[in-house]
């Protein structure tokens, strides 16, 4: 059996993040003992469309949909999220805090 690659590490990550939280491109990188591969959790994130990932509950560190470009050019991002009851303003997560889901705690 083939080694899952980090991408495929991550999309198994951000598939358990439960309905209406959000974590961090970071915090997926941390758990994954990669700590400075935020970057690296992005580009999967942006890869993810046909692996059936909930792309749109991962941000920046900072509650940031850093990641809404990749959905179309639309508010299709901001509008997952509202539809799980996260209120976005500005492009930001309103409570980042209260919505975060952390791997290295829940996993």
């Amino acid at each position: 059996m083939e080694e899952p690659n980090f991408f495929d590490k991550v999309y198994e990550v951000a598939k358990e993040i439960p309905f209406g939280r959000v974590t961090s491109y970071g915090a997926i990188a941390k758990y994954l003992g990669a700590a400075r591969s935020a970057r690296m959790v992005g580009w999967a994130m942006n890869s993810s469309s046909a692996k059936d990932v909930p792309a749109h509950r991962v941000v920046n560190r900072a509650g940031v949909l850093t990641g809404k470009h990749h959905f179309g050019g639309t508010n299709l991002m901001q509008q997952l999220l509202e539809n799980e009851g996260i209120q976005v303003q500005d492009n930001q997560i309103v409570d980042f805090q209260k919505h975060f889901w952390d791997p290295a705690k829940e996993l």
